[in-house]
């Protein structure tokens, strides 16, 4: 007859593996880490082939901490990460090349040309939040019309596609000309919206195009593109095509002669 301890213990190696694997690690030797971070784990696991640490490795360089900023909220914007590069947190536009565009109550307003960084950038984390204007203003064709270019040549369109019904790819989040959001997330105009982009620039070699770009895109937090390849500049009415050899370039923000309004713009290079 079996005992009732051995069932239990059937039961629990059974119903919860993960148990079981934390038991079985208890078996190995905690050990802290060299450089005195106190950091702890062990030394006697396997090593992993792709990285060549120990399963759980004290010495494994840890990631930076850094502090996250506020989540924000529709009425409030979000601080910036620590590490960020804030482009504009409502004072000037210092870190843009000169432009019409105006600062009214720490909010930049789009007027009639295109605003660009001073810096060039590839790949990268972006926070952008925007509003398009309340009544709308402009024909069909330009209500809230405006867009977050990558390195000057990739677009995410902004526009109020809460109540304008322009071609899907070229509504708000859509990859302009070339791919639409997987849903419309767009609040209605005067609500501020947010873009939260991760960007991965296409890379070149010997003249020819290795990598194209990819995108992942959270428009008002929900995921509208996800590892979406780009397939070359982004051109109103024509096929997309790489600039070859470009990996870096300046953030633009189109304007279009509409005042779209932004605040709390910020970005994360990404080290490849």
């Amino acid at each position: 007859m079996i005992s009732r301890r051995v069932i239990s213990t059937l039961l629990i190696l059974t119903i919860a593996p993960s148990l079981s694997s934390r038991l079985a690690a208890q078996q190995h030797k905690l050990q802290f880490a060299k450089d005195g971070s106190g950091v702890f784990g062990y030394k006697d696991t396997p090593v992993q082939p792709w990285s060549n640490w120990h399963v759980h490795d004290p010495d494994r360089p840890a990631p930076k901490k850094i502090d996250p900023g506020c989540p924000g909220t529709p009425d409030q914007g979000c601080a910036a990460p620590s590490d960020a590069i804030v482009l504009f947190d409502g004072k000037d536009l210092s870190q843009w090349h000169d432009c019409d565009w105006k600062v009214e109550n720490g909010i930049a307003v789009a007027i009639g040309r295109p605003l660009a960084t001073k810096q060039q950038f590839g790949s990268c984390q972006l926070h952008v939040e925007w509003q398009t204007p309340d009544p709308p203003v402009g024909r069909e064709m330009d209500r809230g019309n405006n867009g977050v270019t990558l390195m000057g040549q990739f677009e995410v369109q902004i526009f109020d596609s809460y109540n304008t019904p322009i071609y899907p790819d070229g509504q708000a989040a859509a990859i302009y000309g070339q791919t639409p959001p997987a849903v419309n997330a767009c609040r209605a105009p005067g609500q501020w919206q947010s873009f939260d982009i991760v960007f991965f620039a296409p890379r070149f070699a010997e003249g020819k195009l290795i990598r194209p770009a990819r995108i992942t895109v959270f428009h008002n937090g929900v995921l509208v593109h996800h590892n979406q390849e780009i397939y070359g500049e982004t051109l109103h009415a024509r096929l997309p095509e790489y600039k070859v050899g470009q990996e870096q370039g300046p953030l633009v923000l189109a304007a279009h002669n509409n005042p779209v309004r932004f605040r709390n713009i910020w970005l994360r290079p990404i080290e490849e």
